[in-house]
């Protein structure tokens, strides 16, 4: 669903111009906008890339294992490559259609970290089309962060096709849909916010909180995305379920949901740096210096670890409606500082894989 024209011919010159520029450009000067671009169509190259998937979800799960008890297991069981495991299509459904209100969740978030408030305040200024372009812009970003999220556990594939591009290259359509789809959330999440309107911001949290662990609300907002999807365009809205979806059962390569599973944290990192070369033209690899030395600013940190969680939670329908009602499937701002930690150790660990690829 993301951009329709993106040529590698021209990748390919960008790419090599880019190389030329980093050699003659000292890290710390201040970057112009061809060098912004340089950078991000490398990442856009590696986003399409299933062997640097597969090499950059191994390595987040490395560094997952080692920040416990030291142990990593193998990545790829023997037999992967041809495994296959069954999931239910009424899952998948959910999952595929439940990304816009998890970014609208966490965007709204990173929102009130920036500008205080509470959610009803921000959700009912989205409603209202008071939001201004530099928040909408965060909103999307993570609307697309929620999306890349779910590509892999429908297939592998999905990765390499045209649309799977940094979200900087997105053209004005696809930027809509998501803004239309994030819209379509709020008009859903604000009646089931009715009841604590008035309430201080941490009462509206733990709201949204169980709102988020609900599955029978987690299957109507799905359903109700699903539908504004097609008639923002035109369509006509199909049965959110069809016949015989309630218990069927499709299967997919366990190698797929291998990679899916722990790729989450790359693609928090690659919407995290869009965002900052969009809104604050910094420099991608600049960043990802800041991020390996941990000398990033505690605001823009909290900003990647809010991507990482937003990413990590798109996935989790994907793998059994079951793990939403755990009690770590919450807003951010209510998670212990521990398992924040342990996203940050995930963007560290693809920021330096990637860092190696920009230099």
């Amino acid at each position: 669903m993301k951009i329709a024209a993106f040529c590698t011919g021209w990748v390919l010159l960008y790419l090599f111009s880019y190389s030329c520029t980093m050699h003659s450009t000292d890290k710390h000067s201040v970057p112009d906008e061809k060098q912004i671009q340089n950078e991000l169509l490398k990442i856009t190259a590696l986003l399409r890339d299933t062997s640097f998937t597969l090499e950059m979800a191994a390595g987040q799960e490395a560094a997952y294992y080692s920040s416990g008890n030291g142990f990593v297991p193998a990545f790829l069981p023997e037999g992967s490559d041809t495994s296959v495991i069954a999931r239910l299509v009424k899952e998948e459904k959910i999952a595929i259609s439940i990304a816009p209100f998890y970014a609208l969740e966490c965007g709204i978030g990173a929102i009130m970290q920036q500008n205080g408030g509470t959610p009803w305040e921000w959700i009912t200024a989205l409603l209202d089309k008071k939001l201004d372009s530099g928040k909408i812009l965060l909103l999307n970003r993570f609307a697309n962060a929620a999306w890349k999220a779910g590509q892999p556990f429908r297939g592998l594939e999905r990765v390499t096709r045209e649309v799977f591009v940094s979200s900087s290259f997105l053209s004005k359509e696809e930027i809509q849909k998501d803004y239309d789809q994030l819209y379509a959330a709020a008009t859903k999440l604000l009646p089931a916010m009715q009841q604590v309107k008035d309430a201080p911001r941490q009462v509206q949290l733990q709201r949204l909180g169980e709102l988020l662990k609900d599955r029978p609300f987690t299957e109507e907002m799905a359903a109700h995305t699903a539908a504004a999807y097609y008639t923002a365009l035109h369509q006509p809205v199909p049965s959110f379920l069809a016949p015989g979806d309630e218990k069927a059962t499709k299967f997919i390569r366990l190698k797929d949901e291998k990679i899916a599973i722990n790729i989450a944290g790359f693609y928090a990192l690659e919407c995290g740096l869009s965002y900052f070369a969009t809104a604050q033209h910094r420099l991608p690899s600049h960043i990802l210096h800041a991020i390996v030395s941990d000398s990033l600013d505690t605001k823009d940190k909290t900003l990647f670890q809010r991507f990482a969680n937003v990413t990590w939670k798109a996935g989790q329908p994907f793998r059994g409606m079951e793990r939403i009602e755990r009690p770590v499937f919450t807003c951010f701002d209510l998670l212990p500082q521990d398992e924040i930690d342990k996203d940050w150790i995930l963007i560290r660990s693809a920021a330096k894989k990637l860092l190696k690829h920009l230099e």
